[in-house]
């Protein structure tokens, strides 16, 4: 006897057609993971080539950075290490030249009226260093802040790209005499605050490194890590680049501060006294720089 199987067909066609539906959601559900993967790729390429790109542009600043002294002639695009590097041996050669006029119109007892033209000829000639430091900074701070453009010697010194000013206070205290009651009071005075500003300034750059090793050091994920934190590397790195860039601006309080130390030594003293403090700044820093030639030039075993 035959048996018709009519009552099953409804319950297969419902199986059947759950079957198709659940084949064709697993179908787009993989469409979107493809195309998502697709984007991703994309994106992650896209990421790489940017930050190829910002590697190289900032390698290419490194090496070729350009900058003007406002001079026409000196305007040309040349590398801003080397251009600075220049400007300061010719800014020492002017120096020697002033020192030397003015040690002749001391030796000379000159008016002070002369003797006065000498010794601001020779502090505006040092704000022609603190300009082109500044100008500098804005190619390669670190070139700045590190004194290679200095000797050996004068880079144990070094504070902040340049010298402390509490230090050549500390030294004048020693060379200039006499000093009255009231004047060694006032450079005593402008020591002291010179001495907390330059603390404050130290503080400020230590605490600066501190929060760039920690910014480097939170990121786990490389440039390239498959984990796809390309964006995040890159964000750590810009990041990192904004606090560098503050370091230009702790040059520029340092220079102010030993701007206006010298400023201020010139107020408190007398004109031959004046006279008497910038040679005895520059024999200080030439002897620094003479050691720095010899330590150079010795024989090696």
């Amino acid at each position: 006897m035959w048996t018709s199987s009519s009552s099953d067909t409804p319950k297969e066609k419902s199986s059947d057609q759950k079957s198709l539906r659940r084949l064709a959601q697993n179908r787009e559900a993989a469409r979107k993971s493809r195309l998502r993967k697709k984007a991703y790729v994309q994106q992650l390429e896209s990421s790489r080539m940017k930050l190829a790109q910002l590697e190289q542009e900032l390698q290419g600043t490194r090496q070729k950075g350009k900058f003007s002294l406002g001079s026409g002639d000196q305007s040309h695009s040349t590398s801003g290490v080397l251009v600075f590097d220049a400007e300061y041996a010719r800014w020492i050669d002017e120096h020697s030249k002033q020192i030397a006029e003015l040690r002749t119109a001391v030796n000379a007892h000159a008016s002070d009226a002369e003797l006065r033209t000498a010794v601001d000829n020779v502090t505006t000639h040092f704000d022609d260093i603190f300009r082109i430091k500044s100008t500098a900074a804005k190619v390669d701070i670190f070139h700045v802040l590190s004194g290679m453009w200095k000797t050996p010697v004068e880079r144990c010194f070094i504070w902040i790209g340049g010298f402390r000013s509490s230090e050549l206070l500390k030294l004048l205290l020693n060379q200039l005499e006499p000093l009255t009651e009231q004047q060694l009071t006032s450079i005593c005075n402008l020591q002291l605050s010179s001495q907390q500003a330059e603390d404050a300034l130290s503080q400020g750059m230590e605490a600066l490194q501190q929060s760039l090793a920690e910014t480097l050091a939170n990121g786990s994920a490389g440039p390239l890590d498959p984990s796809g934190h390309v964006g995040n590397y890159m964000g750590q790195m810009a990041m990192a680049m904004g606090k560098i860039g503050t370091l230009e601006g702790f040059l520029h309080q340092a220079d102010n501060l030993r701007q206006q130390t010298l400023q201020q030594m010139h107020r408190i003293l007398t004109t031959r006294q004046s006279a008497q403090a910038l040679l005895a700044i520059n024999d200080y820093f030439s002897r620094l720089r003479s050691l720095g030639s010899l330590w150079l030039a010795r024989p090696y075993e």
